[in-house]
């Protein structure tokens, strides 16, 4: 079911960064008034000055004395002792909404937010940001991870409603297991395709994210419609000696590069294997490749094959 806030809130963002500002500029959008934000940098500045003009960077204390609705949107690390020190100085009050936005943490996290009467809300959004107003219109639509006590369940999903978004509840024991999954899938494909980028640059190649783009696009729609069934190259084809010749043309790549090669490899062959796509006596050819890969004798490898 989709819920609405019942009534506009005064809100606080604490940590006016690329994810704060956005959410605090979609709620303001949808009614709420925004009356602090925190933030130093020169980038907070920007960001609130930009997406949020008018609202007066602060305290987190002011932030949260002046708020309804207060939202944390601090690093995870920091994430527990803010809301303890709000709370053991009196920021904190009965029949406030204190929501934090981290991946991480359910409610223990706010623990100290919920025994002094407040009402605790974990309110994760599945999106990467870049803190600019191309992120607004990303909400729409986004799923949010939350983590809420059944009394306060219609009140937090009219807060994502208000944002645009559409809510998936997340059991709090499985809170770090889901962050992980969207880590997982999000940061380390940044990862794997700006690899891929500085490769093709080395081959000579000026635009590397024309030539990425359409075949990356696709796998990615192909995997999240059939899932494993859309793997293809060579390790799903047990292709050994095309293997051999990569871990050659790797050579001179970057530690990093080649190292991520291999673990990715061996996964997919193991889950190849797993699937019935490849052979298990062609699998352990090519987990053999891959384990006996070394630098100086994989050229010779690539030629005895």
């Amino acid at each position: 079911m989709n819920h609405r806030s019942v009534t506009p809130r005064t809100v606080g963002v604490v940590g006016a960064g690329r994810v704060g500002a956005v959410v605090a500029s979609r709620l303001r959008a949808a009614g709420h008034l925004v009356v602090a934000a925190t933030g130093r940098s020169a980038a907070t500045r920007t960001r609130v000055e930009t997406l949020l003009p008018g609202v007066p960077l602060t305290t987190a204390a002011r932030a949260a004395d002046a708020s309804d609705l207060l939202v944390l949107a601090v690093p995870d690390d920091s994430l527990v002792a803010l809301v303890e020190e709000l709370a053991a100085d009196g920021h904190l009050r009965p029949g406030q909404v204190v929501l934090h936005t981290s991946g991480r943490h359910g409610l223990a996290a706010l623990a100290a937010a919920a025994a002094v009467g407040a009402r605790p809300v974990a309110m994760h959004p599945a999106m990467t940001f870049t803190g600019t107003d191309v992120d607004l219109e990303r909400l729409t639509g986004c799923v949010f991870g939350l983590t809420v006590g059944d009394d306060d369940a219609a009140l937090a999903e009219g807060i994502v409603a208000d944002l645009g978004g559409r809510p998936v509840r997340i059991p709090e024991d499985q809170r770090t297991t889901y962050h992980a999954a969207l880590a997982h899938g999000a940061n380390h494909l940044v990862t794997l395709v700006s690899q891929s980028m500085d490769l093709l640059r080395s081959t000579g190649a000026d635009d590397p994210s024309a030539l990425l783009r359409p075949l990356l696009q696709a796998a990615l729609d192909n995997v999240l419609a059939y899932g494993g069934a859309a793997l293809t190259g060579p390790v799903a084809r047990g292709d050994v000696e095309t293997l051999a010749a990569h871990l050659v043309a790797l050579g001179d790549a970057p530690a990093s590069t080649h190292d991520a090669y291999l673990a990715m490899a061996r996964a997919t062959a193991d889950r190849a294997v797993a699937d019935g796509r490849l052979a298990p006596a062609r699998g352990a050819d090519v987990r053999r490749v891959l384990d006996e890969a070394d630098w100086d004798t994989m050229a010779h490898l690539a030629a005895g094959l």
